[in-house]
């Protein structure tokens, strides 16, 4: 673990082969696949086997355009797995984060679960992403990390990150702050990201100042992934400035579907 330790230093990230068991991995992809088929139904009114990739997905793109409030609703459901987060809470994820030096780490904030597809984009921001560095959206620990891993194989041709190794140390980059994730102004040559490869099971763990972008997804399908973050609670400078906390939950002040429910819907549930 030493040597991990100090590559990690080195280079801002690593990227551990078969860290989570294939199993665990597929009970996640399986549920997330189940909750839109829900709504695909409702929708679309055709049931879809969600173990047909192509059909399933092609059934997604349609979802998306037929009903985006829906279909957005369906993929903030998607975010509460129980599966996906007792994976961010496991003890061997914990292990490794102390073992990297993370004397107390804590979730810096919700797990999230990301669909991406050209398809599966209103304006082209979200299923591609520019070089950007994560601290500027989590403002934590200096040392806060993150875990990204897909949920299926994902390489070049399905737009797996591009990381640029040792930029976690360059410090703070200038970014265009309209978009959620601060795009880099800066001038960054193309040739210094690294395209990374998975198969499933696979981790890339990574500063949150590392540079990085998505790749460029190429086919008909979705990249399925899942990203982790952590701070650690004994940094310095995070105990200094209070524990900030950028992420805001708060629920809707008003009924989202008005005038529901009546009392003879509750009683019909109990009864």
């Amino acid at each position: 673990m030493a040597n991990q330790k100090e590559q990690y230093n080195k280079d801002g990230y690593l990227l551990i082969k078969g860290f989570f068991s294939k199993e665990e991995i597929a009970q996640i992809y399986q549920e997330a696949r189940q909750i839109f088929g829900i709504q695909i139904e409702r929708v679309l009114g055709k049931k879809v086997d969600i173990n047909d990739k192509d059909t399933f997905e092609k059934a997604m793109f349609e979802f998306f355009e037929k009903d985006f409030m829906s279909f957005v609703n369906t993929g903030k459901q998607v975010q509460h797995l129980i599966s996906m987060h007792r994976l961010g809470t496991e003890e061997k994820v914990t292990n490794l984060l102390k073992e990297l030096g993370y004397e107390f780490p804590v979730i810096a904030v919700r797990p999230a679960m990301q669909f991406n597809s050209r398809y599966l984009s209103k304006d082209g921001s979200h299923w591609k992403l520019g070089a950007h560095q994560d601290w500027r959206t989590g403002q934590g620990s200096l040392d806060s990390i993150v875990l990204w891993f897909p949920l299926i194989d994902c390489g070049e041709a399905l737009g797996a990150l591009q990381v640029i190794p040792g930029s976690h140390t360059w410090g703070l980059m200038s970014a265009d702050t309209s978009g959620y994730t601060g795009s880099i102004q800066e001038n960054l040559k193309e040739e210094d990201f690294i395209q990374t490869e998975f198969e499933v099971g696979d981790l890339l763990i990574f500063s949150a100042f590392l540079i990085h972008q998505s790749g460029n997804n190429v086919t008909q399908n979705i990249r399925w992934s899942i990203q982790l973050r952590y701070n650690n609670m004994n940094e310095e400078t995070f105990i200094e400035r209070g524990f900030p906390m950028p992420y805001i939950y708060r629920p809707e002040a008003d009924l989202v579907t008005p005038n529901f429910p009546v009392k003879e819907q509750i009683e019909q549930v109990f009864a």
